[in-house]
């Protein structure tokens, strides 16, 4: 045990840098994630601001304030660059895909949030107890498909059976898709992806929170254009891609 003033303040350093190391590790794996998707760095931070604007915004609501502790916006806005984990297990024939997706290869490409789920749930088993500090990732990660009227996936679950965690990061994910450019596609502008979302109150999303989501729109154009891509980025993008799919023609 350190004893002098010297190596209590190192051991305090040393415990605080802990929970920022964590969140490097978090941030590079799931990096290489998204990568498969040839999707960014960028895309993570964006989606995670999205997500805390959202919710501190939902905070302030007498329906979510219970819910909405800062506590839980921390370990929310924490937990979000886990939420497309289980994508890891989809094969790069599907995942990669340029074009629309078959019956059956949609199918596959459904059981990703079911495959990072059982992956938590597994890893708990093999360390012999659950981890209570996961009940957010593990609802981020089987639920961000979910829609409000029971149409999305794995379970078909609806209303507030949906996790509110899941029902928030439904909105950024889905925000962040639709004005982002990919290989195979023009993003929309700003103001098309608020109708798009708008459009969908009471199916896909919450009713109360896309009108929060309407309320802070300018907070959620102001991320985007923060955390944007680089041309860096959109050159990965399309290199991966392309490299991707000469591998997926010889299989």
């Amino acid at each position: 045990m350190p004893t002098n003033p010297s190596e209590v303040q190192a051991a305090v350093a040393d415990a605080n840098e802990i929970p920022h190391a964590r969140q490097v590790l978090l941030l590079a794996l799931t990096t290489l994630a998204e990568q498969r998707e040839a999707d960014s760095e960028s895309h993570i931070l964006r989606v995670q601001h999205y997500v805390l604007a959202l919710a501190q915004a939902l905070a302030k609501q007498p329906a979510f304030a219970e819910v909405l502790t800062p506590a839980f916006i921390d370990t929310l806005f924490l937990s979000v660059p886990l939420y497309d984990m289980g994508s890891i297990g989809i094969p790069d024939r599907i995942l990669l895909k340029p074009g629309r997706l078959t019956p059956d290869e949609l199918a596959i490409m459904r059981t990703h949030p079911s495959i990072g789920h059982a992956a938590i749930e597994r890893a708990e088993k093999t360390l012999g107890r659950p981890s209570p500090r996961l009940g957010i990732v593990k609802d981020l990660v089987l639920c961000h498909q979910e829609k409000w009227d029971g149409s999305g996936y794995p379970r078909a679950l609806a209303g507030s059976d949906i996790p509110v965690a899941a029902r928030i990061l439904a909105i950024a994910d889905v925000y962040d898709a639709l004005i982002s450019s990919k290989v195979y596609k023009d993003g929309v502008p700003h103001d098309k992806a608020v109708q798009i979302i708008f459009s969908e109150r009471g199916a896909h999303f919450d009713p109360d929170m896309v009108d929060a989501f309407i309320e802070i729109q300018d907070e959620f154009a102001t991320i985007a254009q923060r955390y944007a891509d680089t041309e860096a980025d959109m050159q990965h993008k399309i290199e991966y891609m392309a490299n991707a799919i000469a591998e997926i023609a010889t299989l």
